[in-house]
């Protein structure tokens, strides 16, 4: 008897509708430039999520201005970094861009889910979110 490996489904996305048209625009326009391949993953995000009005974004969901917590699951390491529209980005401070591999994986997803991303090196890995506190 063979077991065939399977990936596991990809958890629900909630984005604000104050945020989903503008992430919809920096998709389509890295998707046009070198970083084709990470618009494509941001436009995949947006158009399977769950578009609530700002007033009715869960806490726990992360967020444009959200800190989030989360676990590598390959390594182990836990990092918190707040996601940030690319113009904001400064990874010194912790601010990452929703146009770098983490920042396209983490956008929407609830404290508690996973989700499978590939590094920039093509690296297979997955993250868990543990804990999201909304921006200020």
């Amino acid at each position: 008897m063979s077991h065939v490996a399977t990936t596991p489904p990809e958890p629900p996305i909630v984005l604000d509708a104050a945020y989903s048209e503008r992430l919809e625009s920096l998709a389509a326009t890295a998707m046009r430039g070198p970083a084709a391949e990470l618009g494509d993953r941001l436009m995949r995000e947006v158009a399977r999520a769950t578009v609530l009005p700002s007033a009715e974004m869960p806490g726990d969901v992360v967020n444009i201005g959200s800190a989030v917590r989360f676990r590598d699951e390959v390594t182990g390491r836990e990092q918190t970094v707040t996601i940030v529209l690319p113009a904001d980005a400064n990874i010194a401070a912790g601010r990452v861009s929703v146009l770098t591999p983490i920042g396209a994986a983490l956008i929407g997803l609830r404290s508690g889910a996973s989700i499978g991303w590939e590094t920039r090196e093509g690296e297979e890995r997955r993250l868990t979110v543990l804990d999201v506190r909304r921006g200020e």
